[in-house]
């Protein structure tokens, strides 16, 4: 049995870095994740004049619970979704114009439902170029809140940029969703603003946030349960164990159920309060799947599925076409060029037993992409990547760490 150390949770990270920024007083982050995405959020939130010091192992930031200090910003996303969703959100609370804008990749993703909500809250904002995309504009005059309607069926980021910034808003909200997807994220976002000192409820589809305010907080960041995928496919897939220390039973992240989806296909998976270890079989079981919560793994599971015994079908998915790329046609596409069998349809893939061949994966400069195929590199020898180095989104350590991962295993570690 291994351990393997895995970066914190993007997920976390950002949420919190969000918080603190809120918080009446300094709060100190504790083991925060630092790739691409998170860096850009902490350097947007410096942006818009919080004092935001970063070291590798922890986090300050002085918050300001009448929101961003600047009186006008430009703020580069990067690559981040989290960023796009979250801090536009934050600029409407200030006072003065915030720009946002980010990377073509993230251009390319949606925002509308978040562009037509914070309209409905009587904002003024504006996208500078294509409806319901970055680049968007934001004049901040504080806010009042209210009730609004929601569609989060393709992001569940958009219901959790609005309920993080809720409590600074003058009434509070009230948002009723027609949809949503990632439940787990947004159970999460409640969990950390009560962490915050912020007691939000959900009746049905409606989330109610009163006014008041977050308190600095100290607060450790659990390992990224997404990024902790790769491993535990790794061991499933190579009949080895791993084992992720940190993160167990008690984690805030849905994404950590992945450990169950593979215990479904034959590993042995065991949850502690603080652990997750999988002992993969000799070989996996076929499984069909529905992954809507934890839709972040769908390509880790499509990535190890041609070993299977059996078809693997997937379903209820759609989102993960509006992410990174699309997500859904990049798995059957390169699942492809390995010369396996797979369909797809509007929200599943299925992904039929084969052994797949030496190609070149194309990562279409997702980390996700990337690092799954990297795990289904283990059993393809002569498998490669077009853009290895897409990582750093989330995990710039990640082949280095897969690989040691491997040498212990061969060391009898």
């Amino acid at each position: 049995m291994t351990d393997v150390a895995i970066p914190g949770s993007k997920s976390l990270t950002a949420r919190a870095l969000f918080l603190a920024a809120c918080a009446d007083g300094t709060s100190v982050l504790h083991r925060p994740l630092w790739s691409d995405d998170t860096e850009a959020f902490a350097a947007g939130l410096a942006a818009l004049g919080y004092d935001v010091d970063v070291r590798p192992d922890r986090c300050t930031v002085r918050g300001s619970a009448t929101g961003p200090p600047a009186r006008g910003a430009e703020v580069f996303c990067r690559d981040a979704g989290t960023a796009a969703r979250f801090l536009p959100t934050l600029g409407t609370l200030g006072h003065g114009e915030f720009a946002f804008d980010g990377s073509e990749q993230l251009r390319r993703r949606p925002l509308g439902p978040l562009v037509g909500a914070l309209a409905g809250l009587g904002v003024d904002v504006r996208a500078e170029e294509r409806e319901g995309h970055l680049p968007v504009t934001v004049r901040g005059a504080g806010l009042k809140g209210g009730a609004l309607t929601l569609d989060a069926g393709l992001s569940s980021q958009f219901l959790t940029g609005l309920l993080l910034a809720a409590p600074l808003m003058t009434e509070g909200l009230e948002v009723t969703v027609t949809d949503l997807v990632s439940v787990p994220y947004v159970e999460m976002t409640l969990a950390m603003m009560r962490r915050f000192g912020v007691e939000a409820t959900r009746a049905g589809n409606t989330f109610t946030v009163p006014p008041g305010r977050y308190r600095a907080t100290e607060y450790a960041v659990e390992p990224d349960a997404s990024t902790a995928s790769y491993f535990l496919a790794a061991a499933a897939l190579t009949g080895r164990s791993v084992t992720v220390p940190g993160l167990g039973a008690d984690a805030l992240q849905g994404d950590v159920r992945f450990a169950e989806v593979l215990g479904r296909m034959g590993a042995d998976v065991t949850l502690t309060a603080d652990s997750v270890t999988v002992t993969g079989p000799e070989r996996l079981t076929g499984v069909t799947v529905n992954m809507r919560d934890i839709s972040d793994t769908m390509p880790t599971l499509a990535a190890i599925a041609p070993f299977a015994d059996g078809p693997v079908r997937i379903e209820d998915v759609y989102n993960t076409r509006v992410k990174e790329c699309d997500r859904l046609d990049a798995c059957a596409a390169n699942l492809a060029r390995l010369g396996v069998r797979v369909e797809t349809g509007r929200d599943w893939i299925q992904v039929w037993p084969g052994t797949p061949r030496a190609a070149e994966i194309d990562c279409r400069g997702d980390h996700r992409i990337a690092m799954s195929f990297g795990v289904t590199g283990l059993r393809t020898p002569g498998l490669t990547l077009d853009d290895p180095g897409c990582v750093k989104k989330t995990f710039p350590e990640f082949h280095e760490v897969l690989a040691e991962l491997v040498r212990k295993w061969n060391a009898g570690s």
